[in-house]
C-alpha cells in the first residue's frame, strides 16, 4: 500500500508519507513536512485510490473463495452467477439513458442493483429448472442468464454507438472513485465479509460432500445459500464501485491454497488480504507502466489471470482424468 501511495507525478518521499499517515491518526501529532498541496494530493487522490483498490480486491478474492467452497469447483468465480452480466446491463442503461449531474451516483447504484438482480435471476432459474438441484444446475443457469443479459447489453450499445467508449471504460475497471465510493461500498463489505468468515468452518465440513456433511448434522442447503448470498453481495458491492475487474477471484484463492492449505478457515481471511494486495499492485502497474498514460486495471488483471486460468484448467482436467 505504501508503494501505491508513493506512485505519481509528484515525488513525495516514503518517510514523509508515513509521518503524514501517523499525523492523521487520532491523538497523534507529528510534522511530516508536506505542504498543504501535497497533503491534499495524498488525502484526496492517492489514499482513497489505494484503499478502494484494497477493498475491491479483497472482496473479489474472498467472494471467489466462497464460491469455490460452495461449488467445490476451483474454477468458480465471482462473476459465475450472472453478477457481472447484470451489472454490465444496468450500467449500460444508466450511461445511455440517464443524463444529468446525478449520473455519477446512478451508475454505481445501477451496477449494484444489476449484479444482485443477475445473481437472483440465475438462482431462481436454477431452482425452477433443477427443482432445487445441485451446483451444476446453478452454474448452467448462471451461464444462461449471463449470456442473455450480455446480449441485451450488446443490443443497447449498438443502439447508442456514441456511448460505447464510456461503457467499455467502465467494463475495463477503475478504482479512482474516491471517498464517496469507499463510503458506498464499506457497509456491504463489512456485512459480506463477516458472514463468510463465520462460515469458514462450515465450508470445511461441506467440502467432504453433501451426504457426509448432512450425516455430521450440517444443513448443507442453508450453508450454501448463506455463503452464496454473502459472496454475491461482496461481488455486487465491488462491481458497483469499480466496474468489471476479472480473475482476482480465481488467482488469489488458488495461490492462498497452494501456500497455506485448503481449510476455508485459513483460505477466506488470507484471500481477503491477498486480494487487497494483488489489486493494489495491479493498480500500481496500471498507473506506471505507460506513464503518464494509464491502463485500465482490468487489462492488468487479465494479463495475469488469463494464463493462470488456463493453467488451473489444465491441472483440474489432469486430476479428473
Amino acid at each position: 500500500m505504501l508503494a501505491g501511495l508513493l506512485a505519481g507525478a509528484a515525488d513525495i518521499g516514503p518517510g514523509r508519507v508515513v509521518l503524514q499517515l501517523l499525523d492523521w491518526l487520532p491523538f497523534v501529532s507529528v510534522d511530516s513536512g508536506l505542504t498543504p498541496v501535497e497533503q491534499g494530493l495524498l488525502f484526496e487522490l492517492r489514499l482513497p485510490r489505494v484503499l478502494l483498490a484494497a477493498i475491491v480486491g479483497g472482496l473479489l478474492a474472498i467472494a471467489g473463495a466462497g464460491y469455490q467452497g460452495v461449488f467445490r469447483n476451483p474454477l468458480a468465480d465471482p462473476y459465475l452467477l450472472g453478477a457481472a452480466a447484470g451489472a454490465g446491463l444496468t450500467t449500460t442503461v444508466a450511461i445511455v439513458f440517464m443524463k444529468g449531474d446525478n449520473q455519477a451516483l446512478l451508475v454505481p447504484a445501477a451496477a449494484f442493483a444489476g449484479a444482485v438482480g443477475g445473481v437472483l435471476l440465475a438462482y431462481a432459474l436454477g431452482n425452477v429448472a433443477g427443482r432445487g438441484g445441485g451446483t451444476a444446475t446453478l452454474v448452467l443457469a448462471g451461464v444462461a442468464v449471463s449470456s442473455f443479459l450480455t446480449a441485451i447489453q450488446t443490443f443497447l450499445q449498438q443502439l447508442k454507438v456514441e456511448e460505447l467508449q464510456r461503457v467499455y471504460a467502465w467494463i475495463l475497471g477503475d478504482v479512482g472513485g474516491g471517498w464517496t465510493q469507499i463510503a458506498l461500498v464499506a457497509p456491504y463489505a463489512v456485512v459480506s465479509v463477516a458472514i463468510m468468515m463465520l462460515h469458514g468452518r462450515l465450508l470445511d465440513v461441506l467440502s467432504v460432500g453433501d451426504d457426509e456433511a448432512v450425516s455430521l448434522g450440517l444443513d448443507a442447503t442453508r450453508v450454501r445459500l448463506v455463503v452464496l448470498f454473502a459472496a454475491s453481495l461482496a461481488t455486487a458491492a465491488a462491481v458497483a464501485v469499480s466496474g468489471l475487474i476479472g480473475f482476482v477471484g480465481i488467482v488469489v484463492p488458488h495461490v492462498v491454497r497452494r501456500l497455506a492449505g485448503g481449510s476455508y478457515r485459513v483460505v477466506l481471511p488470507l484471500s481477503l488480504i491477498g486480494g487487497a494486495a494483488f489489486l493494489v499492485l495491479a493498480d500500481l502497474i496500471a498507473r506506471t507502466v505507460l506513464a503518464p498514460a494509464e491502463l485500465p486495471i482490468g487489462v492488468v488483471t487479465a494479463f495475469v489471470g488469463a494464463p493462470f486460468f488456463v493453467a488451473v484448467l489444465r491441472v483440474t482436467k489432469r486430476v479428473e482424468t
